[in-house]
């Protein structure tokens, strides 16, 4: 079985550390629009470092200098928590004796960082970095990659991510797949498709999306 991370296990938003640096909603939302983008954070998962990104935007927008450098110095904060829920699933799906990978878009610096952070990233049998692979999510090659290097059966693979681009691109190469909406929908499939016994996980849980970080 293949987990995402950010979005299946991690609770990471770049809002959750800019939101302690703006006072107003709207010119958080517009920076993040307009300046620290998605598309330029989309080079970071393919290998571009933060601080030399971070190094370039500031000089064409220094004004947002102090801003933009705190993507690259503090951008732990952009994770608020983790999903207990999908961390017992992947306890769950280990106990099964199935092997288990990642298959992630994450910056190559961060990755050594949140992988000492959490116990459970140690658990994966193999791990996909896109910042490490210079290519990510949803390219067909990362996926192409995941099968050749683990040498796994794309019909006898099952991901599970956030997104629905990515997974549309997985079953193009006959993976195996399951859109996460939450560890209790994702759980009961995993049920359903004989994965995991029924009733494998109680209830409780899952009462919340997403349990905060208390040292943060």
């Amino acid at each position: 079985m293949v987990f995402d991370l950010g979005g299946v296990l991690l609770d990471w938003n770049p809002r959750h550390l800019y939101r302690k640096l703006f006072t107003d909603e709207t010119e958080m939302e517009v920076f993040l629009t307009d300046i620290c983008s998605s598309a330029w954070h989309a080079s970071h998962d393919q290998g571009v470092s933060t601080s030399a990104s971070c190094a370039e935007l500031s000089s064409r927008h220094p004004e947002y200098s102090d801003l933009i450098w705190a993507w690259s110095t503090r951008g732990e904060e952009m994770i608020a928590g983790v999903d207990e829920g999908s961390v017992e699933v992947l306890r769950a799906v280990k106990a099964t004796g199935m092997p288990c990978f990642a298959l992630t878009n994450m910056e190559e610096e961060t990755y050594p960082l949140r992988l000492r952070r959490f116990e459970f990233l140690g658990w994966f049998d193999g791990t996909i970095v896109s910042g490490q692979e210079g290519i990510a999510k949803p390219d067909l090659a990362i996926f192409s990659l995941l099968l050749e290097r683990f040498e796994l059966n794309p019909r006898t693979t099952l991901m599970t991510d956030d997104l629905e681009v990515n997974l549309e691109v997985a079953r193009t190469l006959g993976i195996q797949t399951i859109l996460f909406q939450s560890s209790r929908q994702l759980r009961s499939e995993l049920e359903t498709a004989g994965v995991l016994p029924p009733g494998d996980l109680g209830c409780s849980r899952d009462e919340g999306p997403m349990t905060k970080l208390l040292n943060m």
